[in-house]
């Protein structure tokens, strides 16, 4: 059997990667000047293009590799398509009204599903066979079959997010070549196949463990990474790398805006939760009015997901005009407190430091121990 270090270089291989750190997707905040800044530094850069058609998918690929030759990994969503539910999408408006009015505003007269999920997304899925990325991941699910196969065919490294060791034996069933195992303590949504029912909530360090172990795919971590002694940590049980969200996010590159970047580098941030309120799935992010809504006792059924985000973004752009950040969408892990404000590659040459001088300081603790 090959040994753990022998498995870790044939992923960075496959990936075309030279350290085991992975910039977080992130739709909405990753940007080709980050993907492109941490790709350059060694490490695989990512554009969340979930909430674009392909045609702008497509724009942001190519202004990316204006930037950097270096592979870096592009991320869909592969969520069910919503249901309609106009009695109770009305509810859930009327819910919000009088905080759109605090800011002279109105709800939206309808919901809109504001972007198309991947499994439905012919032109993405031929936009993506023709610009062939390095690298495609898949976030709430899988695509058909027959597309995996199609992409795979056409030179495409796959990875799919689990969270749980069931959603990692479909992933392995088809034919994808990397699981990224999603702790609950990760930032942004939570990558389960299902939008409801029970999720088991395993932590970055057990579902890795529990991948590693009875899966035969090479495991990346994800959840709550934010230093390199964490990466040395999922490293030391069974990952092959580590992919971070929340640590970017204050990196300048990315499109997080003054308030988001303030909330992260708080002395004393607000905590996170994870709500169903802003885009209509569990997602974590900071503490906030919006979240607090969803947690109200008189707090209405929640309409599919992304019907909910349309009101969630109305009702922020609502507030945001009026100087209000009490109703965005600031995605953030439960780490987030470790937040640093540095230049992507410059982060990852400090994550790369860390990770070496954890990895020595454990060397020199059982040099000692024997």
């Amino acid at each position: 059997m090959n040994s753990p270090a022998t498995q870790r270089r044939a992923l960075l291989s496959l990936l075309g990667i030279a350290t085991p750190i992975i910039q977080a997707p992130m739709a909405g905040v990753s940007t080709p000047a980050l993907a492109a800044a941490v790709s350059n530094a060694g490490g695989l850069g990512s554009l969340g293009v979930g909430a674009m058609n392909a045609e702008s998918a497509r724009k942001t690929i190519r202004e990316t590799r204006a930037l950097t030759d270096k592979p870096f990994n592009i991320n869909l969503f592969c969520h069910a398509p919503a249901i309609a539910n106009p009695a109770r999408e009305a509810q859930w408006l009327a819910y919000l009204a009088p905080y759109f009015a605090e800011f002279g505003a109105t709800p939206p007269a309808a919901l809109r599903e504001i972007y198309t999920s991947f499994v439905a997304d012919e032109a993405m899925y031929a936009m993506l066979l023709e610009e062939r990325p390095a690298v495609v991941s898949f976030h709430f699910g899988l695509p058909a079959q027959a597309w995996t196969d199609a992409l795979r065919a056409a030179g495409i490294v796959l990875m799919a997010t689990a969270t749980s060791l069931d959603e990692a034996r479909r992933i392995e069933d088809a034919g994808i070549d990397a699981i990224v195992a999603q702790g609950i303590e990760a930032g942004g949504h939570r990558g389960t196949f299902k939008a409801e029912g029970r999720d088991e909530g395993l932590g970055t360090l057990a579902l890795v463990r529990l991948l590693a172990r009875n899966t035969s795919l090479p495991v990346v971590a994800a959840g709550g990474i934010m230093d390199g002694a964490g990466i040395a940590a999922v490293l030391a049980l069974g990952a092959q790398a580590a992919q971070l969200g929340t640590a970017f996010v204050a990196c300048p590159e990315s499109a997080a805006d003054a308030a988001y970047r303030a909330a992260l580098l708080a002395g004393q941030p607000a905590g996170t939760t994870l709500t169903s309120a802003i885009s209509g799935r569990r997602a974590r992010g900071f503490v906030n009015r919006l979240t607090g809504l969803g947690e109200a006792r008189d707090c209405p059924p929640i309409p599919d997901y992304p019907l909910t985000y349309d009101a969630g973004k109305a009702l922020h752009a609502a507030a945001k005009a009026r100087g209000n950040a009490a109703f965005a969408a600031q995605w953030a892990g439960q780490a987030a407190q470790l937040s640093r404000s540095l230049p992507a590659a410059k982060l990852v040459a400090r994550l790369r430091a860390e990770l070496a001088e954890t990895v020595a300081g454990l060397s020199r603790l059982q040099a000692g121990a024997n």
